[in-house]
């Protein structure tokens, strides 16, 4: 009989570093929807559901689970789907689960990110009593209470707080038994992987002395605090978390994403992303790896420069919906539109009349669009 896994996503070209996204108590793998498309520009990103919650079934685990019990059943995940070695990133228990793996299988992980949690969850009563009212009230009341105990006052994301309120009872109530038993402190020095700590300013749950007393602990090891952010930070502040885990698990489309939406705006780029499929992911990295990673970052020719000659060679090759994108670039990055009618009057000499003619066309459009 062939062994249930963890409901998973994955995205990102396959061929690409692996990176796991693990999530936090009473959430699915959604808590990372606004941080795991950008990160699958780089990184083959593959995130789980705990047991009872999502997609994955409630019956992976029962009472008295720990979270040496989660991490196999991510390292079983992991195992199917041809992966040995790879980065990891977690929210509370999840990144629970990221430093057990860290310290008890060293070979499989090369990176570890630990967001919004901690070595110890303040000992072992209040998880056995949250994990003795689920089991005796189901979690309508918790998930009544979960925006108090994820977000700053005045936040949300419904599809969460839904998560929370659809887990199953007996798997929540299992993962509670983990948290009690959690205590790796007197591991932590072991723990030989290049290690981030992301602490949400405002989390009361995992607040930051909690991470700072991991990064002690952990050879190296590199703390970010993010103002603002309670203890769901990739729902709540995901650029911030996003910037944070690109600096620590590096890939060369890190820096070129960053310009990408700098030069072509958030509102073009989200749209590409969303666009993406498995088909054109590879594509999509060669683009941010290539063009905006290293191209458009060298520093030898300036942005405004950089600019001038996409518009001429967009023109000369009658490639008029890529100007259109590139004139908005272009005003986004300073230039004047007088200074792009010189640009495409140049085009006529070298490039043609014709051609000029259709690209003051739509600089126009575009120009007047801008204004209106």
């Amino acid at each position: 009989m062939k062994e249930e896994l963890l409901n998973h996503r994955t995205e990102g070209p396959v061929s690409a570093p692996p990176l796991l996204l693990g999530p936090s108590l009473g959430t699915s793998y959604a808590l990372w929807d606004k941080v795991a498309p950008e990160l699958s520009v780089t990184h083959r990103v593959v995130r789980w559901d705990l047991p009872g919650h999502g997609g994955s079934a409630p019956g992976l685990i029962g009472p008295g689970a720990t979270v040496a019990d989660i991490a196999g059943l991510v390292l079983a995940l992991a195992d199917a789907l041809g992966i040995e070695r790879f980065a990891y990133a977690g929210v509370s228990l999840g990144g629970a689960v990221g430093l057990h793996l860290a310290a008890h299988h060293p070979e499989r992980v090369s990176s570890l990110a630990v967001i919004c949690s901690s070595a110890h969850f303040n000992g072992s009563k209040p998880w056995e009593e949250r994990a003795a009212l689920v089991r005796r009230e189901g979690l309508a009341g918790l998930a009544e209470s979960a925006n108090a105990r994820w977000f700053t006052p005045g936040f949300t994301v419904p599809e969460l707080v839904a998560d929370h309120r659809d887990a199953d009872p007996a798997a929540y109530a299992a993962c509670c038994d983990a948290l009690a038993a959690f205590d790796l402190r007197d591991r932590l020095a072991s723990v030989t992987a290049p290690t981030l700590l992301v602490a949400g300013r405002e989390d009361p749950a995992t607040p930051p002395a909690h991470l700072r007393e991991i990064a002690d602990a952990v050879p190296g090891a590199a703390l970010v605090e993010i103002p603002g952010a309670s203890h769901l930070a990739p729902a709540q502040c995901p650029q911030a978390v996003l910037a944070a885990l690109r600096a620590h698990f590096g890939g060369g489309a890190g820096r070129g994403m960053e310009v990408r939406r700098e030069v072509l705006g958030d509102a073009h780029v989200d749209r590409a992303q969303a666009r993406q499929t498995p088909f054109t992911a590879r594509f999509q990295d060669f683009i941010s790896r290539y063009a905006w990673g290293e191209i458009w970052t060298d520093p030898t020719l300036t942005r405004r420069e950089r600019s001038m000659i996409t518009l001429t060679v967009l023109v000369a090759h009658g490639h008029y919906d890529e100007l259109a994108m590139h004139v908005r670039a272009a005003r986004r990055g300073g230039l004047t539109p007088e200074e792009i009618g010189a640009v495409l009057l140049q085009t006529a000499v070298y490039c043609g009349v014709p051609a000029a003619n259709s690209a003051f066309a739509v600089a126009q459009r575009v120009l007047e669009e801008d204004d209106s």
